[in-house]
């Protein structure tokens, strides 16, 4: 059974930045790929950003140049470093990772960019 807990999220004015950590049991952040998604109210769940046991990386476009996905295996942690946050950035974020055929999801944190 995999667990994952996000923490991060909070209040923030536009053009503010936080980050958000995704703390998962055992060690599979080194061998498993592991992704941000984000459900704002109203909408679908969608992805924000990945990255892979390699270190590869991949981003929406509507984050790239603004969040930055990173992972410290040691911590068994994955981070979303988000910059110039915007308010159509207000959203649940949740952290996810596919392991042995199964999907696991976090609780989510909510995330509300508001001046």
């Amino acid at each position: 059974q995999v667990q994952l807990v996000e923490s991060g999220g909070g209040l923030v004015q536009p053009g503010g930045s936080l980050r958000l950590s995704c703390a998962a049991s055992g060690s599979i952040v080194s061998i498993t790929a592991m992704g941000w998604y984000r459900q704002a109210p109203g909408k679908q769940r969608e992805f924000v950003a990945a990255i892979t046991s390699g270190g590869s990386t991949n981003y929406a476009d509507s984050v790239k140049g603004r969040f930055t996905i990173s992972r410290d295996n040691a911590k068994s942690t994955v981070y979303l470093q988000m910059n110039t946050l915007k308010p159509e950035d207000t959203a649940v974020y949740y952290c996810n990772t596919a392991y042995w055929g199964s999907s696991y999801w976090g609780q989510g944190t909510q995330v509300t960019v508001s001046s």
